[in-house]
Protein backbone atom coordinates (compact mmCIF):
# COMPACT_ATOMS: atom_id res chain seq x y z
CA UNK A 1 0.00 0.00 0.00
CA UNK A 2 1.10 3.47 -0.60
CA UNK A 3 3.31 5.25 2.21
CA UNK A 4 5.52 8.10 2.08
CA UNK A 5 8.76 8.35 4.46
CA UNK A 6 8.49 12.71 6.16
CA UNK A 7 11.60 13.82 7.15
CA UNK A 8 11.52 16.78 8.66
CA UNK A 9 13.55 19.53 10.46
CA UNK A 10 11.65 20.69 13.83
CA UNK A 11 13.05 22.98 16.04
CA UNK A 12 11.30 24.37 19.19
CA UNK A 13 11.30 27.82 19.71
CA UNK A 14 11.83 28.49 23.56
CA UNK A 15 9.54 31.62 23.84
CA UNK A 16 6.31 33.12 22.67
CA UNK A 17 8.62 36.65 22.15
CA UNK A 18 11.14 33.97 19.59
CA UNK A 19 7.63 33.34 18.05
CA UNK A 20 6.65 36.90 17.27
CA UNK A 21 10.33 38.08 16.33
CA UNK A 22 10.88 34.75 13.67
CA UNK A 23 7.12 35.77 12.05
CA UNK A 24 7.73 39.04 12.19
CA UNK A 25 11.64 38.28 10.63
CA UNK A 26 10.00 36.17 7.78
CA UNK A 27 6.44 38.08 7.18
CA UNK A 28 8.73 39.00 3.51
CA UNK A 29 8.19 35.38 2.58
CA UNK A 30 4.43 34.75 3.83
CA UNK A 31 2.09 32.34 1.60
CA UNK A 32 -0.84 31.31 4.03
CA UNK A 33 -2.37 30.33 7.36
CA UNK A 34 -3.74 27.31 8.18
CA UNK A 35 -6.11 26.72 11.43
CA UNK A 36 -5.56 23.32 11.92
CA UNK A 37 -7.72 21.01 14.73
CA UNK A 38 -6.08 17.88 14.91
CA UNK A 39 -8.14 14.65 16.71
CA UNK A 40 -6.79 11.75 17.29
CA UNK A 41 -8.08 7.58 17.71
CA UNK A 42 -7.29 4.20 19.48
CA UNK A 43 -8.84 1.00 20.82
CA UNK A 44 -9.46 0.80 24.11
CA UNK A 45 -6.64 -1.42 24.53
CA UNK A 46 -4.07 0.55 21.97
CA UNK A 47 -3.91 -1.32 19.39
CA UNK A 48 -2.27 1.52 17.30
CA UNK A 49 -0.31 3.21 20.54
CA UNK A 50 1.45 -0.45 21.09
CA UNK A 51 3.04 -0.44 17.53
CA UNK A 52 3.92 3.24 17.87
CA UNK A 53 1.59 4.58 15.67
CA UNK A 54 -1.08 6.54 15.75
CA UNK A 55 -4.68 7.56 13.79
CA UNK A 56 -5.28 11.80 12.97
CA UNK A 57 -8.51 13.22 11.86
CA UNK A 58 -6.80 16.81 10.60
CA UNK A 59 -9.98 19.36 9.88
CA UNK A 60 -8.97 22.79 8.07
CA UNK A 61 -10.73 25.34 6.48
CA UNK A 62 -13.40 26.32 9.43
CA UNK A 63 -13.79 22.05 9.40
CA UNK A 64 -14.80 22.15 5.57
CA UNK A 65 -12.12 19.93 4.55
CA UNK A 66 -10.27 16.79 6.35
CA UNK A 67 -7.73 14.91 6.09
CA UNK A 68 -7.00 11.35 7.52
CA UNK A 69 -3.46 10.15 8.49
CA UNK A 70 -2.10 7.47 9.55
CA UNK A 71 2.12 7.30 11.58
CA UNK A 72 4.04 5.06 12.46
CA UNK A 73 7.53 4.06 13.00
CA UNK A 74 8.75 7.45 14.44
CA UNK A 75 12.11 8.82 15.26
CA UNK A 76 12.88 12.25 16.46
CA UNK A 77 16.98 12.84 16.76
CA UNK A 78 18.60 16.09 17.24
CA UNK A 79 15.90 17.78 15.58
CA UNK A 80 15.36 15.33 12.49
CA UNK A 81 11.95 13.76 12.74
CA UNK A 82 11.31 10.23 10.24
CA UNK A 83 8.04 9.07 10.03
CA UNK A 84 6.52 6.50 7.97
CA UNK A 85 2.94 8.32 6.73
CA UNK A 86 -0.31 7.51 4.79
CA UNK A 87 -3.04 9.88 4.18
CA UNK A 88 -6.07 11.07 2.29
CA UNK A 89 -8.64 13.65 1.81
CA UNK A 90 -12.19 12.53 3.52
CA UNK A 91 -15.61 14.24 3.45
CA UNK A 92 -15.26 16.62 6.20
CA UNK A 93 -19.33 15.53 7.36
CA UNK A 94 -18.65 12.02 7.53
CA UNK A 95 -15.39 12.40 9.63
CA UNK A 96 -17.69 14.96 12.04
CA UNK A 97 -19.69 11.91 12.65
CA UNK A 98 -16.76 9.66 13.68
CA UNK A 99 -15.94 12.21 16.58
CA UNK A 100 -18.93 12.53 17.74
CA UNK A 101 -19.07 7.99 17.62
CA UNK A 102 -15.39 6.62 16.32
CA UNK A 103 -16.85 3.45 15.53
CA UNK A 104 -18.18 5.30 12.44
CA UNK A 105 -14.59 5.71 11.17
CA UNK A 106 -14.70 1.91 10.14
CA UNK A 107 -18.07 3.48 7.58
CA UNK A 108 -15.42 5.38 5.76
CA UNK A 109 -14.33 4.63 2.53
CA UNK A 110 -11.08 5.44 2.98
CA UNK A 111 -7.52 3.03 2.16
CA UNK A 112 -5.98 4.26 5.49
CA UNK A 113 -8.80 2.66 7.33
CA UNK A 114 -8.26 -0.40 5.33
CA UNK A 115 -4.82 -0.02 6.34
CA UNK A 116 -5.50 -0.34 9.88
CA UNK A 117 -7.89 -3.12 9.81
CA UNK A 118 -4.88 -5.18 7.44
CA UNK A 119 -1.84 -4.38 8.52
CA UNK A 120 -2.54 -3.30 12.72
CA UNK A 121 -4.80 -5.31 13.46
CA UNK A 122 -7.68 -2.92 14.50
CA UNK A 123 -11.10 -4.46 14.46
CA UNK A 124 -14.55 -2.90 14.96
CA UNK A 125 -14.98 -5.26 17.12
CA UNK A 126 -12.47 -4.11 19.38
CA UNK A 127 -14.24 -0.56 19.22
CA UNK A 128 -12.78 2.53 19.00
CA UNK A 129 -11.55 5.99 20.98
CA UNK A 130 -11.33 9.80 20.18
CA UNK A 131 -8.45 10.43 22.38
CA UNK A 132 -8.81 14.36 22.01
CA UNK A 133 -6.25 16.71 20.64
CA UNK A 134 -5.29 19.99 20.02
CA UNK A 135 -5.18 23.25 17.89
CA UNK A 136 -2.54 24.40 15.70
CA UNK A 137 -1.71 27.87 13.69
CA UNK A 138 0.52 27.09 11.18
CA UNK A 139 2.25 30.07 9.37
CA UNK A 140 3.17 28.79 5.89
CA UNK A 141 6.51 30.75 4.50
CA UNK A 142 8.98 30.55 1.11
CA UNK A 143 12.17 31.18 2.84
CA UNK A 144 15.58 30.16 0.60
CA UNK A 145 13.42 28.02 -1.92
CA UNK A 146 12.35 26.10 0.95
CA UNK A 147 8.78 25.38 2.49
CA UNK A 148 9.10 26.83 6.06
CA UNK A 149 6.32 26.34 7.96
CA UNK A 150 6.04 27.90 12.39
CA UNK A 151 3.44 26.89 14.39
CA UNK A 152 1.55 27.63 17.37
CA UNK A 153 0.34 24.81 18.79
CA UNK A 154 -2.23 25.20 21.39
CA UNK A 155 -3.01 22.37 24.31
CA UNK A 156 -4.94 21.93 27.22
CA UNK A 157 -2.11 22.20 29.25
CA UNK A 158 0.11 25.25 27.74
CA UNK A 159 1.20 26.43 24.21
CA UNK A 160 4.41 25.20 22.20
CA UNK A 161 6.44 26.96 19.16
CA UNK A 162 8.40 25.30 16.66
CA UNK A 163 9.87 25.99 12.91
CA UNK A 164 9.74 23.09 10.89
CA UNK A 165 10.52 22.00 7.42
CA UNK A 166 10.57 19.06 5.33
CA UNK A 167 13.55 18.09 2.64
CA UNK A 168 15.54 15.28 1.70
CA UNK A 169 18.70 16.97 3.07
CA UNK A 170 17.27 17.89 6.75
CA UNK A 171 21.00 18.38 7.72
CA UNK A 172 21.45 20.84 5.33
CA UNK A 173 18.63 22.44 6.48
CA UNK A 174 19.12 22.47 9.80
CA UNK A 175 22.38 24.12 9.64
CA UNK A 176 20.45 27.22 7.45
CA UNK A 177 17.98 27.54 10.04
CA UNK A 178 20.47 27.44 13.22
CA UNK A 179 22.58 30.04 11.49
CA UNK A 180 19.84 32.44 10.73
CA UNK A 181 18.14 31.65 13.69
CA UNK A 182 21.12 32.47 16.22
CA UNK A 183 22.00 35.60 13.33
CA UNK A 184 19.01 36.82 14.71
CA UNK A 185 19.13 36.42 18.42
CA UNK A 186 16.02 33.69 18.48
CA UNK A 187 16.21 31.01 21.24
CA UNK A 188 15.20 27.53 20.27
CA UNK A 189 16.31 23.96 21.00
CA UNK A 190 16.26 20.87 19.31
CA UNK A 191 12.15 19.27 19.13
CA UNK A 192 12.44 16.34 21.78
CA UNK A 193 8.74 15.22 20.99
CA UNK A 194 6.24 15.12 18.14
CA UNK A 195 3.32 17.11 18.61
CA UNK A 196 1.39 13.66 19.43
CA UNK A 197 3.85 12.88 22.17
CA UNK A 198 3.30 15.62 23.63
CA UNK A 199 -0.11 16.03 23.86
CA UNK A 200 -0.27 11.97 24.92
CA UNK A 201 1.80 13.19 28.11
CA UNK A 202 0.04 15.99 28.83
CA UNK A 203 2.61 17.64 30.65
CA UNK A 204 2.70 21.53 31.20
CA UNK A 205 6.62 21.28 30.86
CA UNK A 206 6.47 21.52 27.24
CA UNK A 207 9.61 20.22 25.07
Amino acid sequence: MQSLMEVEVKLSLKHSTDHHQLLTLLSAFYIKTLHQHNLFFDTPTSSLSSQHAFLRLQFLDKDTRCFISLKWKPTLINGVSRVEEDGEEVDPVMAKDCVENPLKLFDLESRVVKRIIEEFGVDSELGMLCLGGFENVREVYAWRGLKLVVDETKYEFGTKYEVECEDKDPEKVKRLLEEYLKENGIEYDYSEKSKFAVFRAGNSKLP
